[in-house]
C-alpha cells in the first residue's frame, strides 16, 4: 500500500521519482502557479511538473526558491516543446528552461509530443543532457506504441518515463503493456478528467463508502494500478485535498469497478493527429 506522499518509484537508471506530484498545465505565471506550488510544498508534494509550453517556469522557480525546501529534496520536470525539437534546438530549449527555473539541473526532461521526423536529433540531445548532468533522467510524453518502437531503433539510452493521458475513461491497456515490457514508468496526466470523475456514478458510490471525494478515489486507483500521477490545480483546497489519499485503500472489487469504466474517451489531442 502506498502510505505517504513521499513514496517513490525507481526509474531504470536508479533515480527515485515521487509517485505523486503537482501538474501545472494552464497554471498562469505569477500568483496562480506560485500559490499552487507554495501550498503543494507545504503539504508534502515534492514533484513539480512544468514545461516550456506552460510559460510558468519562472514563477515555479521563484516559489521553490522562497519555499525553504532544499533543491535536493525536490523532483522537477520540464519538457521540450514541439517547435523546439531537433538536436540543437532541444539543447537550447533545455538551457532556457533551466535559466527560467533558476536551476542547474532538472530531475526529468521529457519530449512533450512525438515528432517522428525530429525524434533522432531530439533524442541525441536528450542523451547528451543526461550524460552532462543537466538532467537526471529523460523520457517522453504522449508516445503511443509505434512511437516507442521508433524510439527503440534510435535510443542508446532508453526512456525512463512516458507521461500520457490516463484516467478511468481512457486506460490504454496496449500502451500500458508496451511501457511495462520496456521498463518505462507511466505517469498519468489528466487523471481527474478535468473534473469529469465527479460525474461518474460508480466512482461517487465508492467515494461515499470511504468518506472521500471522487477525485481522491480516482487518484488512489491510479496509484494502486502502479502508476505515477500529476493532478493539476491552482486552488489551495484542491491541492491539499488531492494529497489526502494515503489513509485508505481500495478493495479488489472497487479497483475492478473503476478498471471497467474504460471507454477510450480522450480529453486531449490524439498523438497521431496533434499539431503544434
Amino acid at each position: 500500500m502506498e502510505r505517504a506522499i513521499t513514496d517513490t518509484l525507481m526509474l531504470r537508471n536508479g533515480v527515485a521519482m515521487p509517485r505523486f506530484g503537482l501538474g501545472t498545465y494552464k497554471s498562469a505565471q505569477g500568483g496562480d502557479v506560485e500559490g499552487a506550488v507554495r501550498v503543494a510544498l507545504e503539504h508534502g508534494y515534492r514533484l513539480i511538473d512544468t514545461a516550456s509550453l506552460y510559460e510558468n517556469e519562472e514563477g515555479i522557480g521563484r516559489a521553490i526558491g522562497e519555499s525553504g525546501v532544499a533543491r535536493s529534496e525536490l523532483f522537477v520536470t520540464s519538457k521540450v516543446w514541439n517547435e523546439e525539437q531537433g538536436y540543437a534546438e532541444t539543447l537550447a530549449a533545455a538551457y532556457h528552461s533551466l535559466e527560467r527555473l533558476g536551476m542547474d539541473y532538472l530531475d526529468l526532461y521529457l519530449a512533450h509530443w512525438p515528432i517522428p521526423q525530429l525524434m533522432e536529433g531530439t533524442w541525441r540531445a536528450m542523451e547528451e543532457l543526461l550524460a552532462s548532468g543537466r538532467t537526471r533522467a529523460i523520457g517522453v510524453c504522449n508516445f503511443l506504441v509505434h512511437h516507442l518502437e521508433l524510439l527503440d531503433s534510435i535510443a542508446e539510452e532508453p526512456a525512463s518515463v512516458n507521461q500520457f493521458e490516463f484516467h478511468p475513461r481512457l486506460q490504454q491497456p496496449d500502451l500500458v503493456r508496451a511501457c511495462d515490457e520496456r521498463g518505462i514508468v507511466i505517469q498519468a496526466w489528466a487523471p481527474l478528467m478535468r473534473g469529469g470523475v465527479f460525474s461518474i456514478d460508480e466512482i461517487g458510490e465508492i467515494a461515499r463508502h470511504h468518506g472521500k471525494d471522487p477525485a481522491q478515489v480516482t487518484l488512489r486507483w491510479v496509484l494502486q494500478r502502479g502508476l505515477a500521477t500529476i493532478p493539476k490545480s491552482v486552488h489551495p483546497g484542491r491541492v491539499r485535498s488531492n494529497a489526502q489519499i494515503f489513509d485508505f485503500e481500495l478493495s479488489g472489487p472497487e479497483m475492478a469497478t473503476i478498471d471497467g469504466l474504460d471507454r477510450g474517451d480522450r480529453i486531449g489531442k490524439h498523438p497521431d493527429s496533434f499539431s503544434a
